[in-house]
């Protein structure tokens, strides 16, 4: 009886760890099935159109994704460099993810949340742009002027911002941050791999050419 438990326990296990790894991304998932050494350091949740905040070519070879905190000072630093980027390099594809860090930026989440009500009303580039560019001035009367500015619905905005309608959007992005090992801001992926290092403008480009030459090799 007792072999017969272990048995079914084990078979039960085998199942349980399958169908996660079924779960994963493609590239995780045969890095999970055939095993490695190497940290996993790609991006667990793939970019997604229709959910995630796009910015550029749908069919851009090139993708940057950054993790990101409206009050983080790095993040304001990296978006100057980050709208370079997209100047110089008209194929590529830039994806924005919250990854407000509450403990030291204690308005990053509401103002997260307000990116999110542009993004129901359209806006959510425009408010994104204006949050980078007033770091200092993130009050939710801050946010509900910013909205005004922008000529959006600021009774809906403002509805939306009380009852923390984007809470849950932005706690998606938490979710996969967590799961791509990414725990402080910027972090950025280029085609779904972690970069490493600087991001001033030489270095992001630099990994954005071989992300592209890649690219090129992988399609023939």
């Amino acid at each position: 009886l007792g072999i017969l438990s272990a048995a079914l326990g084990a078979s039960t296990l085998t199942w349980v760890l399958f169908r996660a790894l079924a779960l994963l991304p493609r590239r995780l998932h045969l890095r999970g099935l055939l095993g490695t050494a190497e940290p996993l350091t790609d991006l667990y949740l793939d970019v997604d159109p229709e959910r995630d905040h796009v910015r550029g070519p749908a069919e851009a070879p090139v993708t940057v994704v950054e993790y990101g905190d409206f009050e983080c000072p790095y993040c304001g630093q990296a978006e100057p460099v980050v709208r370079e980027l997209l100047r110089d390099f008209a194929d590529v594809r830039y994806v924005w993810r919250h990854l407000p860090l509450n403990d030291v930026h204690p308005r990053a989440q509401l103002a997260a949340e307000a990116s999110e009500a542009a993004a129901e009303q359209g806006a959510f580039w425009e408010m994104h742009d204006l949050l980078l560019d007033h770091q200092d001035a993130l009050r939710p009367s801050d946010l509900i002027g910013y909205a005004e500015q922008l000529g959006l619905d600021v009774e809906r905005f403002t509805d939306d911002l009380r009852g923390h309608v984007g809470a849950a959007r932005v706690a998606d992005d938490v979710d996969s941050a967590d799961l791509s090992g990414v725990s402080g801001t910027p972090t950025f992926f280029v085609n779904g791999r972690r970069h490493y290092g600087a991001y001033d403008i030489a270095t992001l480009s630099a990994a954005v050419r071989a992300a592209g030459a890649r690219a090129v090799l992988a399609t023939g």
